[in-house]
């Protein structure tokens, strides 16, 4: 006995033996931590980044185009008092192709929207009329101009930087333009293009209206993004960061910056994966040095956590079922190896005993009708549970007693009570040992016959309903009742069918004047 004491141990040794094993599992909740820490800290550098870059881009290219306006500015004071002169416009367009390298192409309009020179003098549109809304809108504006993507004769998507061509009266001779090839490599895209890493980070530019006038696929330039709360951000004027799904579904940490000038506005962005991955090759590392101690802490951990927790459960699943006749023999067996556990299996095989005594009490109690002393709903319900297992026919006999509630108006409840008793005694006199005797609630009761026709139970009902009618139940005078008769499985596969079947013939029997019995009737 002595050393069997000395081996167990009680439960707050146990619990500080487990405490000091979890060491391992706070290494986990540190790494995860540290993790989470360093993710975030990722993400907010790279969102800084992507903002600084579309900041400084947007600045690049706001020099880029407030410099073209200039260089056209200074070309079309030139032409203002020489547009007559072929000589001079071939001179002006094809100085500005070759001196700035900042244009695709250089155009002059006349009022009507004609081209009076191009350059490169290669394009097959001199002397073409053109009608596009962008040239409409700098002929009517006579102001400089940086015009919305569109298609040129030239069938060429381009984005349009125009100066109007005042003569020396003040009067309006067109404009100076000089355009941008969307889709082919031009000075935004050197500009640009230098941003573009092999991670998935790139730049692009959008206008007023949500198309990209610039991206790196150049299949995309001209495609209009309406959903992507970025670019609504960056066309409203604002400037900012933020974490986005993109139009193709990708995670993006995107920076962004508007181009007040022209009213574009600049994305640089980056895939959050690739941003990630670094740290998560980082932590994998750090977890493949660090797994070793934890399978073996956590190895630690499960072994000491089942052997505590074995006799505890093994005694939980005993106090499941205390009604059963096998759990002493079940609790004897548990091996109760700490203090604390071999207190409860004690006290537990204490408890069963009395479970046991009081058990077979309190069951009789439960299914029995405290006023009358007979089966309740459960017995009910067990009964008919019982006799489909075992496919039994049945007859159901719903009984109710007639004017009930006139009886109790007129004497009281507590002589309806009394009603109620002599019924239920009389009722058990009328009947067989095998078949059960319900009350379903105020003045109903419920009677199943099991091996009993409706021939048989008719007989029987009719036998009842005469016995309460012709024996008087003081203080009455006399007492009738009516009953409703159904069987299973004759009129129904679901016995709890027969029940309402039963219920309807009662119902039927109380319109056709009480005080009889009726047999439902199958349709």
């Amino acid at each position: 006995m002595f050393v069997r004491n000395l081996f167990r141990l009680d439960l707050k040794h146990l619990i500080l033996l487990l405490a000091f094993s979890t060491a391992a599992l706070t290494l986990v909740n540190g790494l995860f931590a540290s993790y989470q820490v360093q993710r975030q800290l990722l993400i907010e550098q790279a969102l800084s980044s992507n903002h600084a870059y579309a900041s400084k881009l947007a600045d690049v290219t706001t020099h880029f185009l407030l410099n073209a306006q200039q260089t056209l500015a200074y070309n079309a004071r030139m032409l203002s008092s020489k547009l007559d002169s072929p000589e001079a416009r071939h001179e002006v367009t094809e100085r500005l192709m070759r001196q700035s390298g900042s244009f695709s192409s250089v155009a002059i309009i006349d009022p009507s929207g004609r081209i009076l020179n191009i350059s490169p003098d290669t394009l097959p549109v001199l002397g073409e009329q053109l009608t596009d809304s962008s040239t409409a809108l700098a002929l009517d504006e006579q102001r400089p101009m940086i015009s919305d993507p569109f298609i040129s004769p030239a069938g060429n998507l381009l984005v349009l930087i125009s100066h109007p061509i005042f003569s020396p009266a003040g009067e309006y001779q067109g404009y100076l333009a000089g355009s941008l090839y969307l889709k082919e490599r031009n000075i935004l895209s050197n500009i640009l293009g230098k941003h573009f890493y092999e991670d998935g980070s790139y730049i692009y530019v959008v206008d007023q209206k949500k198309r990209l006038i610039y991206h790196p696929k150049r299949e995309r330039v001209g495609e209009q993004v309406l959903v992507n709360p970025v670019i609504d951000a960056v066309v409203a004027g604002e400037q900012g960061m933020s974490r986005v799904i993109n139009s193709k579904g990708v995670d993006m940490l995107a920076g962004y910056a508007p181009i007040p000038a022209a009213g574009w506005g600049v994305v640089a962005q980056r895939p959050v994966k690739a941003t990630l991955t670094t740290l998560n090759q980082q932590m994998w590392r750090v977890i493949s040095n660090t797994l070793p101690v934890v399978l073996v802490t956590l190895i630690l951990i499960l072994w000491l956590s089942r052997l505590i927790a074995s006799p505890l459960r093994k005694l939980a699943e005993s106090a499941q079922s205390l009604d059963h006749e096998d759990t002493l023999k079940r609790i004897h067996s548990v091996r109760s190896w700490y203090f604390e556990s071999d207190s409860l299996k004690q006290a537990m095989l204490t408890g069963v005993n009395l479970v046991h005594r009081q058990l077979g009490r309190l069951q009789d109690a439960a299914a029995r009708d405290p006023l009358t002393g007979l089966g309740n709903r459960r017995s009910l319900e067990s009964a008919i549970a019982l006799h489909h297992s075992r496919n039994t026919p049945f007859s159901v006999l719903a009984v109710d007693v007639d004017h009930f509630k006139a009886i109790n108006d007129t004497y009281g409840h507590d002589v309806g009570d009394q009603v109620l008793k002599a019924l239920a005694e009389r009722m058990s006199n009328c009947f067989r040992k095998d078949d059960l005797i319900c009350r379903a609630g105020g003045e109903e009761f419920i009677i199943i016959l099991p091996g009993s026709s409706l021939d048989s139970a008719w007989v029987l009902a009719e036998r009842l309903r005469q016995e309460v009618e012709t024996n008087a139940i003081a203080p009455l005078d006399q007492l009738h009742i009516s009953i409703g008769l159904a069987e299973w499985p004759l009129q129904a596969d679901d016995p709890y069918e027969v029940l309402k079947y039963a219920d309807k013939a009662l119902y039927r029997a109380k319109q056709n004047g009480r005080n009889r019995c009726e047999l439902h009737q199958s349709e």
